[in-house]
């Protein structure tokens, strides 16, 4: 499973791709928004992260009428041939996703995925990703973790057409431990990326290292 930071930080990006703990990001207006203070030139931030990582950078749109998310998301394209146009599961955002992929080639990652129904209309239009989304599933009471394991099995049918499974709203790394048996990728804060490491037995399993080592050599 490969590990997508979900934000626009430059900084944590950079840091991240330097390390190689990244192999994607992914971000969106109100991430940047965020960060920024603002979304003026929130392109630019998109193209700086693109001469960053070689690898796929999903960039949302702000429209929800099919026109708009076209005309939008042939601009987000036009930045960096790196971009994904991130698109919502709605009517008009499969609309899109099919004008996008059918008759302009360019790629796309169907984003607010709740049910395996969506994920397969955001199949058969053409997307390149399905972004299902863990936390708040987990929050109006459905499991997150089991949806990706549903649009997966729902795939397996036609593994030549289908979507990458780009596993998002992650909050933890035990939904990062539990999504890798079944995504493709996983999108996560810089932070949860970190406390991967932080685990109780790497924490006290190095420090009883060093302490052997300097009693080793006096």
């Amino acid at each position: 499973m490969e590990i997508f930071a979900d934000t626009s930080d430059i900084d944590e990006i950079q840091k991240l791709w330097d390390g190689g703990l990244i192999q994607g990001v992914t971000t969106n207006p109100s991430i940047i928004a965020k960060q920024y203070g603002t979304t003026n030139n929130w392109h630019n931030v998109i193209k700086e992260i693109c001469h960053i990582v070689n690898g796929p950078i999903s960039a949302e749109v702000t429209s929800t009428e099919v026109g708009e998310m076209v005309q939008e998301g042939r601009e987000l394209s036009e930045i960096h041939e790196r971009v994904v146009v991130k698109l919502p599961c709605t009517p008009d955002g499969v609309h899109a996703c099919k004008v996008l992929t059918t008759y302009m080639d360019i790629r796309v990652n169907m984003t607010l995925c709740f049910s395996v129904a969506q994920a397969v209309l955001a199949s058969n239009a053409g997307a390149a990703f399905i972004s299902p989304f863990i936390g708040r599933m987990d929050d109006v009471y459905h499991s997150g973790v089991n949806l990706v394991e549903q649009i997966q099995n729902a795939y397996l049918n036609d593994m030549n057409k289908a979507p990458k499974i780009l596993a998002a709203s992650i909050r933890s790394v035990e939904h990062l431990n539990q999504v890798a048996q079944y995504a493709d990728i996983a999108t996560c804060p810089p932070k949860i990326i970190w406390k991967v490491f932080e685990h109780n037995l790497t924490v006290s399993g190095l420090k009883q290292f060093s302490e052997d080592w300097k009693k080793a050599n006096g």
